[in-house]
């Protein structure tokens, strides 16, 4: 059974960084063919996908997000990170990793996730 668990702070004021984490267990996240995206869901919305690194390190951003954010991984801790830099009150939500079957889905916005994690809020304020 893969299990994924956010961490990271609950508090970011306006201009800084944020960092979360995600780390996988029950699954590598090298295996082919999956991808693990970080998604958000603000307050009163919808989800919104932020961007994906499949098993073979390649990384897609969403347009609207590129500017700011960065996903990276650590192999050995089998473990992915999302860096939301120059957060506004906008970036308030909870953030969730998530695994696809595969990343072709996932950038053509098609993607369904089999695994989710519990989500972590995430509350941009000064």
């Amino acid at each position: 059974q893969v299990q994924l668990q956010e961490s990271g702070p609950g508090l970011v004021k306006p201009s800084q960084t944020l960092s979360l984490t995600c780390t996988v267990s029950g699954g590598s996240i090298t295996t082919s063919t999956y991808a693990w995206s970080w998604i958000r869901q603000p307050p009163g919305k919808g989800l919104e996908w932020m961007g994906v690194i499949a098993y073979d390190g390649s990384i897609y951003y969403n347009p609207s997000l590129r500017s700011r954010v960065s996903i990276s991984r650590d192999t050995s801790k089998n473990q992915l990170s999302l860096q939301l830099r120059f957060v506004i009150p906008e970036d308030t939500a909870v953030y969730y990793c998530a695994r696809a079957p595969d990343v072709g889905t996932v950038v053509s916005g098609q993607g369904e996730y089999d695994y989710w994690g519990q989500g972590t809020q995430v509350t941009v304020s000064s």
